[in-house]
This record gives C-alpha cells, structure tokens and sequence, in this order.
C-alpha cells in the first residue's frame, strides 16, 4: 500500500463486469462518495477522503479505465462512467449517499443524479466543469495552463501516475466527453440539495460560471473558498471537508 493510501481501507467491487476500485475512510456520519477528475484517480481526492472520515464515511472510487479499476476495450462515455457510479452505489448498498464530484466528476454526479433518480441524496460539486464558453480544447488547455501554476506542485507526480495508468487513448477520451457534456441543460433536473464549490483563485471556473451553476440547481447554493485554486479537495482538505459536513448537517435539519 502507498503512503497516500495509508490510513484507508481499499474495496474492490464488480459493476457491469468491470472491477471498480474504492478507497474508504469509516466515519460515524452518512455516506459521502467522491468522484475524480479527468484523466486522473483517486489519488487527488485521497487527502479529502481521510480528512472527511473523520465526520462522515467516506469513499472514493477509481472509475472504469481509470487508476486501480479494470481498463475496458474502450473509453466509457459519460453516460457509462455515471452508470458505473449508479452501479457501484447499489453494490455497496448504500442509501442515498452525497455524490461530491471534482471537475469532470461533477459532470458524472450531475449525469447519475439526473438519470438515476434515488441514487443520491445531495450533491457536492466542487470545480464544476465546464463553463460553456470555453468548450474547445484551445480555450480549456488555457484555462488548465493559467490554472496549473497555482496547484499544489506534489500533485505532479500524481497527474503522472495517473496518464499513465490510463493510457493516452482514455485520459483523451475523457476530456472529449467533458467538452461534448451539455450541464447547464441538465442542472435544473437535478432535484437533491447540491453544494457547488469554487476556489477563488479558480481560472477553470469562472466566478460567472459558478453563479449560473448554482442558479441552475432547483435547490443549489455556493461557497468559494478564497485563494485557493480548482483542485480545493487536494488544496485544503480540511477545509473542504468541513463545509460539506455542514452542508449536510443543514440539509438534514431542512428534510426533517
């Protein structure tokens, strides 16, 4: 086991013949499942996961064809990627979890929330891509440069570990998907609590495109975490961790 898994217990399950690999921190509050990036793995999200479970239990999973998880023949669409994740929700047998997506995993909750009603129970969407206007891969490579430098550098060696596991083919195929994914239309069908997340230094983001995000959800509200830029679960793990438990203590007093 890698350092940046230490502290975490590792669980394989099966989802439409594919292994899908978990990592889980076991908290005493309710289910909160992690969803990563583009291209990438759990390993971004592993700090987060460790700081949650102390509040919550806390999960992330590595998406088919991607990190620990089975490598399919082909790169999944969207589509499949948010069936992946329905799928691995009713194997562990868990009962309406928060869904948190990071980046291009906001755009796979959204997909799961909108196509399998009563799969999640609320939404974190933290760095939701992606804004409309730039949905072309010269204008996203930018937004990624102009954002890059901000970024923790011992995430490096992560995003390598990461393009290698997948493979060029996959870590392209992602990024296609995320550009082609029309959000905005399925925002307003998204019928659960979302929280969206925005670092203020976030030039994947635009504060614009945040605020019409959250106006979008039926039941959305947002918080930008000042200075800090899109990766906020690697960024301040802690702090994150801390706004979703509050989040989810509001949204339960609000339900009963």
């Amino acid at each position: 086991m890698g350092v940046e898994k230490a502290g975490l217990e590792r669980e394989d399950r099966v989802v439409g013949g594919l292994r899908v690999a978990t990592y889980r921190r076991r908290g005493p509050g309710p289910a909160v499942v992690c969803v990563h990036g583009a291209g990438v793995s759990s390993r971004e999200l592993l700090p987060f996961v460790r700081a949650l479970g102390e509040r919550h239990d806390a999960w992330t999973l590595d998406l088919p064809g991607f990190g620990a998880s089975a490598k399919p023949p082909r790169p999944l669409t969207l589509p499949a990627l948010a069936d992946a994740v329905a799928g691995w929700v009713a194997e562990a047998r868990l009962d309406r979890p928060c869904l948190l997506g990071g980046s291009f995993g906001c755009q796979v909750v959204v997909d799961t929330a909108v196509r399998h009603p009563g799969v999640a129970g609320s939404l974190v969407l933290a760095g939701p891509t992606v804004d409309p206007r730039a949905r072309s891969p010269w204008r996203l490579a930018g937004q990624w440069l102009r954002n890059s430098v901000r970024e923790s550098p011992r995430m490096a060696p992560l995003n390598v570990a990461d393009y290698l596991d997948a493979g060029p083919r996959r870590v392209l195929a992602a990024f296609g998907e995320s550009m082609r994914d029309r959000i905005e239309d399925k925002l307003p069908l998204v019928q659960v609590p979302a929280l969206v997340v925005r670092g203020g230094k976030d030039r994947m983001v635009p504060q614009s495109w945040a605020e019409e995000v959250t106006r979008l959800l039926p039941y959305g509200r947002l918080v930008v975490m000042d200075g800090l830029p899109h990766m906020t679960p690697y960024r301040d793990p802690e702090g994150l961790a801390r706004l979703v438990t509050g989040f989810l203590d509001g949204a339960r007093e609000e339900a009963a």
